[in-house]
């Protein structure tokens, strides 16, 4: 077998390059932030690594890629999800081609396509900063994974019932990017719904740090007010 090394070097810095954007994305969110809940906002997306990896070799990959809608030898579940024949890399071995193109190992696919389902719920973070515990979270990140996110690349990517359909994603605009932004527009709508009656509400209409600590908050922005306000004295002022 014919194995094309500028492809499978090209494959291999493209998955470094997109592993190293959820670093970053960690430590953007965690300059939108209060000084008290950076390593919070940044653990997320850490965790969503570590978390998404486990759960893309367990059944993440078989139900984003196995199976093809319509197909009477290897069929899908409804279009929607893979038929689970490649549950915990099922058949993979480091010589397995890729069909879509022989000339790269198979693994290397299912690395930089495990990049992708790692960020995109990270992306989601930034929307109940500081408004949901670290344990709803991990419930979060595994019931949208499965939910959402591996059905949606499955029916776009992987053969499902909007690929025949015609619909093409060459960028992750629809599977990565519009599926992310839904989401974190449905919980910050849901966020600031439940938070409505508490006092932290008021965290909804302003920044993602102000809502977990507004009495903090309240009291500096009160205390740069008197700083900036307070006039200067005439010795000051001659200077």
């Amino acid at each position: 077998m014919h194995w094309d090394t500028g492809n499978i070097a090209f494959m291999l810095v493209s998955t470094s390059l997109v592993m190293l954007m959820t670093p970053g994305l960690a430590f953007f969110y965690g300059g939108l932030v209060g000084r008290k809940n950076v390593l919070a906002i940044m653990i997320q997306s850490f965790v969503s690594m570590g978390v998404t990896t486990v759960l893309w070799v367990a059944v993440g990959y078989s139900m984003c890629f196995s199976g093809s809608y319509g197909d009477a030898v290897n069929p899908d579940i409804g279009g929607v999800i893979g038929n689970f024949h490649l549950a915990f890399l099922h058949g993979l071995t480091p010589t397995t081609p890729f069909p879509g193109s022989p000339t790269i190992p198979l693994i290397v696919f299912v690395a930089y396509q495990m990049m992708f389902a790692q960020i995109t719920p990270a992306l989601i973070t930034g929307a109940f900063a500081n408004r949901v515990t670290f344990k709803a979270y991990l419930m979060f990140l595994v019931a949208w994974l499965l939910l959402v996110y591996f059905p949606i690349a499955h029916m776009v990517w992987g053969g499902g019932i909007l690929q025949k359909h015609g619909v093409l994603d060459f960028a992750g605009g629809i599977v990565v990017h519009a599926t992310a932004g839904f989401a974190a527009l449905a919980c910050r709508i849901r966020a600031c719904t439940a938070f409505r009656s508490s006092p932290s509400a008021r965290g909804c209409s302003g920044s993602a740090g102000t809502a977990s600590t507004p009495g903090v908050n309240s009291r500096s922005t009160r205390s740069r007010r008197r700083r900036f306000s307070t006039p200067m004295s005439p010795r000051r002022s001659r200077q």
